[in-house]
């Protein structure tokens, strides 16, 4: 069976709710190959006191002990919200094809920073992105996070 960006995105939102359950930020995160979820998750940053736990990150890092490899040439990325710069570059130096995200970050000009480190044709490496995949669901837990804490 193919399947299409919005099952997968689907799929990140499920992992948003687990994160929005644990009192995390809500952003999931899958990473495809040959239209197969090779490793998902969501972040992690508060509950295990690392600054580097975003679901990006640790998603990468699944697929890569998956693969034995750090380069994930032919994966799809699947986030729920705009990449943060250090996921960005982490998608970008692990060699991911494709970016898919859900909303913005709404983070003043950081649109332009993601594409300049995902897009730079300085670098050996570019990832294709895609904006806007079932984007209102996307933004819905985020907004519905951040009411709460306020």
């Amino acid at each position: 069976m193919v399947y299409n960006d919005e099952y997968f995105m689907n799929r990140a939102l499920k992992l948003a709710e687990q994160a929005f359950n644990e009192n995390e930020i809500p952003v999931g995160a899958i990473i495809v190959k040959d239209n197969k979820i090779i490793a998902e998750a969501y972040n992690k940053k508060d509950s295990s006191k690392l600054v580097t736990q975003h679901a990006e990150i640790i998603a990468i890092e699944s697929a890569s002990k998956h693969f034995s490899d750090w380069r994930l040439n032919g994966c799809i990325i699947y986030v729920t919200m705009e990449p943060c710069p250090m996921c960005a570059s982490a998608i970008q130096q692990s060699r991911i094809t494709k970016i898919v995200y859900g909303c913005s970050s709404n983070v003043f000009e950081n649109s332009k920073i993601i594409e300049e480190i995902l897009q730079n044709s300085r670098f050996n490496h570019q990832v294709v992105i895609e904006r806007g995949v079932l984007e209102g669901d996307c933004s819905k837990i985020i907004k519905k996070f951040f009411k709460l804490k306020r």
